[in-house]
């Protein structure tokens, strides 16, 4: 059986500030809130990483200082937009932010559409539930969502109505190749109350029935 524990870095200025985010570090506040991981993940297990910096330093604060690095666990690219705030964005180009939020196919910014980045993170999804052992999986608000819509079956849709905050844990178990869902967004207490980015795993409220992931 394969169980995963998949982490959300912790809060960043960008993820405060509802950005998109760049490949920016952790400030001392997302360190200091990133060390209380420890006593909430397992000694002993596999830990794996996006390349980006934010989740590198959430996973040495926890104490994991050597994750493996995968490729599919980088959050969506954002292309144009990575930096800005989803404000000003919407105030420029309220267009392409619909399009965005409604095509999953749409990729305005020049970067990864929806559609192509849920292929992406499905496509590692599928890779670990062949495998056995427990594994800490160190990602982006965006990847634990995708990886919970694939995991249940559910229609790409259901994307924007979850919500994932910084440092928070999402666990899933596989079972001869299919998934189930243990625990959605458990937090550790240690990042509650930080502004959501949409960019990178929170919701923010756009339009009824209707949610901006960040």
């Amino acid at each position: 059986m394969r169980r995963l524990l998949l982490v959300r870095h912790a809060a960043t200025p960008a993820t405060r500030a509802a950005g998109f985010p760049r490949d920016e570090p952790l400030d001392e506040r997302g360190r200091d809130e990133a060390a209380t991981l420890a006593g909430a993940l397992p000694a002993r297990c596999e830990t794996q990483s996006s390349p980006a910096l934010r989740c590198r330093e959430t996973a040495a604060a926890a104490g994991f200082a050597a994750p493996s690095l995968v490729a599919a666990l980088a959050e969506c690219d954002f292309g144009a937009w990575a930096g800005r705030t989803l404000a000003d964005v919407a105030a420029q180009a309220p267009a392409d932010v619909a399009a965005w939020m409604e095509d999953a196919d749409a990729c305005p910014h020049g970067g990864e559409s929806l559609s192509a980045f849920a292929a992406r993170v499905a496509g590692w999804l599928d890779g670990e539930a062949a495998r056995d052992g427990r594994s800490v999986a160190f990602t982006h608000g965006g990847v634990v969502k995708a990886a919970l819509v694939h995991a249940l079956g559910a229609p790409l849709s259901a994307f924007w109505r979850i919500d994932v905050a910084p440092l928070s844990l999402t666990e899933l178990h596989a079972h001869d190749g299919r998934w189930t869902v243990a625990r959605v967004n458990a937090g550790v207490g240690a990042a509650v109350g930080a502004s959501p980015a949409p960019g990178d795993g929170h919701a923010l409220a756009a339009a009824p029935g209707k949610a901006v992931r960040a």
